[in-house]
Order: C-alpha cells, then structure tokens, then sequence
C-alpha cells in the first residue's frame, strides 16, 4: 500500500523523502517512521544511491516531533528490547553509507531535531525555528539525545533541554546544528549546490568514509588511529582511489565506477 504521509521521489543519484503532514505540522506517525526506515534500508543496497535528502511539505514545519494529539507517543511495545520508531529510524540512519542532507523548510521541534541530527548535513530556510520543548509537557529527549550529543557542544545543549525554548536559525547555525541559513526562496538552490558538490565525488570515498567517521566516535585516540591505519589501506585498494590517483597525474576528471 502507498505511503501518502511519505512522499519519495527519486531523480537520478538523489533520493528524496518528504513528510506529508502538513495540517499535523509534519509531525511524527508510525507511517512516516517506517517509511523512511523502509527507503533507508533500500538505500544500503542501491549502489547507483548518492545521497538523500530529507525533507516536508509546505514552508511552516519541516517536523513538530511525536504527535501527541494521537494519543499514541510514549507507548512503546515493553516486551521488546529494542523499540521500532524513532530508535530504530536513528540506528539505520547512523548504518546508512549515504550522505544525508536536511532540506529544512520550517520549524524543527523535539523529534524533528532528532531527525535533524541524524542528518550528515543540514541547510535550513531563515524563519525556521529550533527547539526540544519536552520539558513543558513533563518528559525529556531521551531518544533525541543521543544523536544530538555529537552535534550540539554541551552548555548550549543542556539550555535547548532545560529551558524547553526555542532558538532561531542563525543561533542554531552558530551552535552547529546546521552547514547553512538561506532565505526561503533560496532553500531549494542551496540544497541543489550542496547535493550538486557530493555527486560529483567518489562515491566509495565517501561510503567508505562515513562509515569510518561514525565508527571512531566512540573509540579513544589509540583505537581510533588503529582502525583508521586499517581503512586507508583498505581504501587504496579500491577501483575509485586507483582511478583518483591516475587522474590526477594525468591531470583529467576521474571517471567513478563506485567500486
């Protein structure tokens, strides 16, 4: 059955998956979940895939989070040791080789941030909002935190969580939540330049790369530098870094093969 609250479109390399929620204010279903952790796991598969780009319908939201008016948020399934949703949308986000890019059309709340973060890069429209408001309904973002940890430097983190008040574009641009703020009739082409940048790459470099930049970070200096000793090896065996380095001496554009 088609998926109307998910809207994948698919143009060439690029993926694209826009909410379709508006009059819920993009906010979170089991259908947009799952949709977007169906088409994150295709992706993994499809070898001609270089890059995603997440986004919503209309100009107000990009996602207002759970939605609470359902009544159905905060119930997960307890017998299960690990919940589907959320959780499960984060941890397929984070196995994704794929680079994703946020197309951040309007105010971004509490899941919404979650889904932010799990994005590589981000470019958002300058009246967009940013904001865990959690606190004001009595909760906190667990879930959201955890990726949002290695994006936001702590002191600005714990005021986004502790006072539950949003901050505008600019500010959320300048505590790194975001590569870019355009103004709304830009949004578009500056999502168009930052895709047009990655596809133009090696596509095992940067495969193989996001999977090692997510993997050390966790790890201390001694592992980390160890496993990185290992990937670049690893990577100069690869069809893509012989045909980099023989186009550079040759001094012409390198044909990718991805392999």
């Amino acid at each position: 059955m088609e998926n109307q609250e998910l809207l994948v479109g698919r143009e060439g390399p690029v993926l694209t998956l826009t909410i379709n929620r508006e009059d819920k204010r993009n906010s979170l279903s089991p259908d947009v979940l799952d949709g977007i952790c169906e088409q994150l796991r295709r992706g993994q598969d499809d070898a001609d895939l270089r890059a995603i780009v997440l986004t919503a319908v209309g100009t107000k939201a990009f996602c207002a989070g759970a939605d609470l008016a359902s009544g159905k948020a905060f119930k997960p399934d307890y017998s299960q040791p690990r919940n589907q949703g959320l959780p499960q949308l984060f941890r397929l986000a984070r196995e994704s080789n794929v680079p994703i890019v946020g197309r951040i059309n309007g105010t971004c709340m509490a899941g919404g941030m979650g889904l932010l973060a799990m994005c590589d890069m981000a470019i958002a429209a300058d009246h967009a909002l940013f904001g865990l408001p959690e606190v004001k309904v009595g909760v906190y973002p667990m879930q959201v935190l955890s990726m949002l940890q290695h994006v936001v430097p702590r002191r600005r983190l714990m005021e986004l969580c502790f006072t539950g008040e949003p901050v505008s574009a600019q500010e959320a641009l300048e505590m790194g939540l975001l590569n870019a703020v355009v103004p709304t009739a830009e949004l578009d082409a500056a999502v168009q330049k930052m895709i047009d940048r990655l596809v133009d790459k090696s596509p095992t470099g940067i495969r193989r790369g996001k999977y090692a930049t997510y993997a050390i970070e966790a790890m201390s200096f001694e592992e980390s530098i160890k496993f990185m000793e290992s990937q670049i090896a690893l990577m100069s065996q690869t069809e893509d870094s012989i045909e980099g380095r023989t186009a550079f001496k040759e001094k012409r554009k390198p044909v990718w093969t991805g392999r």
